[in-house]
């Protein structure tokens, strides 16, 4: 999309300065090939992949931090703000954190101390930079009875795990926002979950600083009343909450469909309601919500065109994959 054309479009980011940041996520290549509507629409951005551990630490000591250095170089040089994502997840995590050099387990303490290392490490490095980190990332149980996931995190360090790791982010920068982030936020049974688990870290003074609400939804779910009683759930614990991987399927989870090109009329149009419906109570919430973030900037690249059907197309964004505003842009800038 030219300059020119950008110029006749408002921006999004302005649209909403008097009630929270919009962002987006980026990567290598996206950071060039969406760089004019990432200027002018949004004013905060998050690495897609980039500063995962398996990105960052591949190998035990040795750091790889250009590409993620690039992402920070252009937020600095546009006046944006910057996300952390993330310190601490089951996936993207490479293998030799939890194993000795014969492959046995590493006991808890080593496990530790390799956890400290790679948070102090990174986290000093941007401590100019970035001014919040998703410090724990999805480690709820989606089914069942039991509060968390079993990883390997959890099953070399032990619950504490989690405290752990906001008490060596905060060690590190004690002035970044510390978050906590996970999906199937707004589904009541996991929305239980992650309050008691988010209510305890509270309760048990670690440094958190708010709740991340992934926010990847479509057309169909979840429900208005089911995101608004999220919220205020989650509000209750005196905590920050940011929208932090918002896209809109135009697929339901379980539709396995592969024959389109483009999303049809309907789809367009339900979308832009949905999309209208989300930012309603987005801007009722201001008042706790600091940031919505969109897992990508435009329908030319999602996560989405992979997931859950392998070389789906999908369209998720307000912008197309021209980077023109679609339907749904218009609806959320209707205040």
């Amino acid at each position: 999309m030219t300059q020119r054309n950008q110029d006749k479009i408002p921006s999004l980011y302005e649209k909403y300065k008097d009630h929270f940041f919009i962002g987006a996520a980026v990567n290598q290549d996206t950071i060039d090939s969406q760089q004019e509507l990432l200027k002018k629409h949004f004013n905060s951005i998050t690495a897609e992949n980039e500063m995962k551990f398996e990105k960052l630490q591949p190998e035990e000591e040795k750091f790889t931090f250009a590409v993620a250095d690039k992402l920070v170089s252009f937020a600095k040089e546009n006046q944006k703000l910057v996300r952390g994502h993330t310190l601490v997840w089951h996936n993207q995590t490479p293998d030799w954190i939890f194993t000795n050099k014969n492959g046995s387990l590493a006991d808890r303490k080593t496990v530790l101390e390799r956890m400290n290392s790679h948070i102090s490490t990174v986290v000093k490095r941007y401590k100019d930079s970035i001014y919040c980190w998703d410090v724990v990332n999805e480690v709820i149980a989606d089914e069942g009875q039991n509060l968390l996931r079993e990883s390997k995190w959890l099953e070399a360090i032990g619950e504490d795990f989690i405290d752990r790791a906001f008490e060596f982010a905060h060690q590190a920068d004690p002035n970044a926002l510390l978050f906590y982030n996970d999906y199937n936020e707004s589904h009541p049974q996991k929305r239980e979950k992650i309050y008691t688990l988010v209510k305890g870290l509270v309760d048990r003074d670690v440094p958190i600083h708010g709740v991340g609400l992934q926010a990847h939804w479509n057309l169909s779910g979840p429900s208005y009343d089911n995101i608004r009683q999220a919220i205020e759930k989650y509000a209750t614990l005196g905590l920050q909450i940011q929208l932090t991987e918002m896209d809109v399927s135009v697929f339901d989870f379980d539709d396995r469909r592969k024959d389109l090109t483009e999303p049809t009329e309907d789809m367009e149009a339900i979308q832009a309601e949905r999309y209208e419906g989300f930012f309603n109570i987005f801007r009722e919430y201001s008042d706790v919500i600091t940031g919505v973030t969109f897992w990508g900037a435009a329908d030319d690249y999602t996560w989405l065109s992979d997931f859950p059907v392998k070389g789906r197309k999908n369209w998720p964004f307000v912008f197309d994959e021209k980077h023109q505003p679609k339907p749904s842009f218009w609806k959320i800038m209707q205040f």
